[in-house]
């Protein structure tokens, strides 16, 4: 059997009583950082044996799973933080474990993009999460130029070595929509800024940014509304 998952993606209190259940019970853990792992098994009590599973040696890693999956081994997918598959690895294993027959089912936790999405007051009946951002400008503006006649709310992860460029090629591309902008989910500095993109660069103004980010910004049918706040 292949497990997904999910773990906390700041407060280690959302771990899910599944989750401890399943990460005791598997034979191997599939681990992003098999050291960010391990600090997660020892606060839970746990031990057990873990393999590098990340987005360089995805593939790689997963012919080296599959055999052990095929002899009935149970192995359970991690990522550093919140939903494998969800800008994370996963994909490619689930897509080989389904191909050859193997049960695959998911421990459901936390996803930061849905608990932004939530938290924007942006409509969230229909949305499309896009995951991060390209790095280059040029490419980057072509990625929101696709994005720009659609009707739902966009969800994009960025880090914080970008994230006021990428509000900037989004006002260029977007036109001065509602958006909002969260990062330390979860954590004791959970912080969420809604208003137009404009107000939200200002807001942000000469802050030192740390952390992920999820950027929501509104879709082309969603009317204008609010200022920026907190």
């Amino acid at each position: 059997m292949l497990y997904l998952v999910a773990t906390p993606i700041g407060n280690l209190g959302d771990i899910t009583r599944r989750a401890v259940e399943t990460l005791a019970s598997v034979d191997l853990v599939a681990s992003e950082d098999t050291r960010k792992t391990g600090h997660l098994l020892k606060h839970l009590g746990i031990s057990k044996p873990q393999i590098s599973f990340h987005e360089y040696n995805e593939s790689q890693t997963g012919r080296r799973i599959l055999p052990l999956l095929k002899e009935g081994k149970s192995v359970a997918v991690v990522t550093n933080a919140g939903t494998p598959g969800i800008s994370d690895p996963g994909y490619s294993l689930v897509r080989l474990a389904i191909d050859e027959g193997i049960e695959v089912t998911m421990i459901p936790g936390a996803a930061a993009c849905i608990m932004a999405l939530v938290l924007s007051g942006l409509p969230a009946h229909s949305f499309c999460f896009r995951g991060f951002t390209p790095h280059k400008q040029g490419a980057r503006r072509r990625f929101f130029e696709a994005d720009a006649a659609l009707p739902y709310t966009l969800v994009y992860y960025e880090s914080p070595h970008r994230l006021i460029k990428s509000l900037n090629d989004a006002l260029g591309v977007f036109g001065d929509r509602q958006a909002a902008v969260a990062n330390d989910l979860t954590k004791m500095f959970e912080q969420v800024l809604r208003g137009t993109l404009s107000e939200i660069m200002e807001a942000l103004g000469e802050k030192k940014l740390r952390g992920e980010f999820v950027l929501c910004i509104a879709g082309a049918d969603d009317p204008p509304r609010r200022e920026a706040t907190g």
